[in-house]
């Protein structure tokens, strides 16, 4: 008898594959000047999707052809986690010792976008003291891996509402 897959099997090889790509297209964002795009950064969460995807196929393709709304649930997490923590700390890694002046190019665009809303020079100050506080290489780890989990759980609801297949034996 084979064994079935399982959803941290799954979930972690998914995640790992995805994080890999994540650091890749990161890697290139930062070599492109282009990783403070928040358009192109987003494309990160197509790299999620297809990723929960596949996770999901496979999993219904390795175990008994079913996988229910928790099981794609869990697994696209997990590969949400995973991928979140080696591309945050990546991210961590190359900011805090290879380019530190990437932090400079966040807070410049910060700056930028309040500007852009009208804020006058005082307002923009003391807002800017607050996100000093936040923009740096330890608090885009954290936030970078809550984040992703946090958007990861979703897209795997969202996702697995559509590629779940329940198991009607048990169905009551």
């Amino acid at each position: 008898m084979e064994d079935k897959v399982t959803v941290s099997q799954i979930g972690l090889r998914y995640g790992l594959i995805v994080g890999l790509v994540l650091v890749v297209f990161s890697l290139i964002l930062q070599m492109t000047g282009l990783a403070t795009n928040n358009w192109i950064s987003s494309i990160n969460y197509i790299f999620i999707i297809i990723g929960i995807v596949l996770a999901h196929k496979a999993f219904k393709e390795g175990g008994d052809g079913y996988m229910s709304i928790g099981q794609g649930l869990g697994i696209g997490t997990l590969l949400s986690l995973i991928a979140g923590i080696l591309s945050s700390i990546f991210v961590f890694i190359y900011i805090k010792f290879i380019d530190d002046s990437m932090m400079q190019l966040i807070k410049d665009k910060q700056y930028e976008q309040m500007e852009a809303q009208g804020m006058d020079d005082a307002q923009i100050e003391q807002a800017m003291a607050i996100a000093g506080k936040f923009a740096t290489p330890e608090m885009i780890l954290i936030m970078g891996i809550i984040f992703t989990v946090f958007a990861g759980f979703i897209l795997s609801l969202i996702i697995s509402l559509f590629t779940k297949k329940p198991n009607p034996t048990l169905e009551v």
